[in-house]
Parts: structure tokens; C-alpha cells; sequence
């Protein structure tokens, strides 16, 4: 079975990788006693992901595959964007927080999470994107999920992520639907 090397520690994304790239080994860094940690410093979501497959591949030299993704408000220009993670620089309520404020009086709540997901080789690159599109509610509803959850209200699902089971958003997320085109594009069946 091929190796692929995943540029994360999260537990969540380690499983959901490994659950839609069957066919493909997936090991952490960890797990091949790495330590890694690269700087986001691009200006999209695929700057970011290439900046952490690349680095990936130079630690242990095998294929690697890597993902960025964020919440992007068309009523802020796209913002936080890449900054999703760090826009208040104090964790998830904070970010929430922060939101809603740049939000405040804006009738205009269209949103949509964006991921990018590099696969690098040592030759190539191979990307897939997955969008998933929605609006930016007014409070925070629902418990589950992490980050934005309980502000974004799905297109597909009519409630918030928070609000959403597990299984009803990893049906219609992003990273979801950047797995499933990196799967067409590396012929997993």
C-alpha cells in the first residue's frame, strides 16, 4: 500500500483523511518521529498548504499531503480568509466575537468555507478545493463543532454547523469536498 505523509497532529483530520484516502497509508509526522511546525506565511489557501506539503517532504521524503482552509465574508472582502485561525489572535470565541462585531449593521451575510489540500511528490503538485457556502447568523446557535460552527448556517443543511451533527456537516464541508477531488485526481476508486 503507497505511504502518504499528512502534515498534521489534529485528531479529527487525522481520521478524516484516513477514512477518504483509502488505499494510501496515511502516517502523521509524529508517527515517523518528526517534529513539525512550519510558518503559514502565504496569501491563499494554497500558498499555506503547498508552504506545509513541500516542508513536509523535505523532513521525511516521502509523498505528502497537506490542506488550508478558513471562512471567507463577502461583506469583508473575503476576510478573515487566510486568517481564520488567528483573526482575533485569542482562539475561537474571541474570533467569533470579533466577526459578528465587523459584521454589525451588514444586511449582507454571504459566507463560504474555503479548503485547499496539496498532495506533493517531490515533483508534483496536485491541489483540490472544496467550497461550502452559507451565511454568517446574527448569534451564535448550536454546540457542536469548532471554530465558526455555531455562526455559519449552511446552504445544504439550513442551520449552523454548531447545530449540525458530525456526520450532517462532514457530508457538505469543505475539506469534505476537497478529499473527495483529491480522491478523483489520485484514481482512488
Amino acid at each position: 500500500m503507497k505511504e502518504i505523509v499528512l502534515a498534521s497532529g489534529n485528531a479529527g483530520k487525522i481520521a478524516e483523511f484516513r477514512e477518504m484516502l483509502k488505499g494510501y497509508t496515511v502516517l502523521t509526522p509524529k508517527e515517523l518521529g518528526i517534529e513539525f511546525d512550519v510558518e503559514e506565511t502565504g496569501e491563499t489557501f494554497y500558498d499555506n498548504a503547498l508552504i506545509k506539503a513541500r516542508a513536509l517532504f523535505e523532513l521525511c521524503g516521502k509523498p505528502t499531503v497537506a490542506d488550508d482552509s478558513g471562512l471567507c465574508v463577502d461583506a469583508l472582502g473575503g476576510a478573515p480568509g487566510v486568517f481564520s485561525a488567528r483573526y482575533s489572535g485569542a482562539g475561537d470565541d474571541a474570533n467569533n466575537k470579533k466577526l459578528l462585531a465587523a459584521l454589525d449593521g451588514k444586511q449582507d451575510r454571504r459566507a463560504h468555507f474555503t479548503c485547499c489540500i496539496v498532495h506533493f511528490d517531490g515533483k508534483n503538485i496536485i491541489e483540490a478545493v472544496g467550497n461550502t457556502y452559507g451565511k454568517i447568523a446574527f448569534e451564535k446557535a448550536g454546540d457542536g463543532g469548532f471554530g465558526y460552527d455555531p455562526l455559519f448556517i449552511s446552504d445544504d443543511l439550513g442551520k449552523t454547523f454548531g447545530q449540525a451533527s458530525e456526520e450532517e456537516k462532514n457530508a457538505v464541508s469543505h475539506r469534505a469536498r476537497a478529499l473527495a477531488e483529491l480522491r478523483r485526481k489520485l484514481n482512488i476508486a
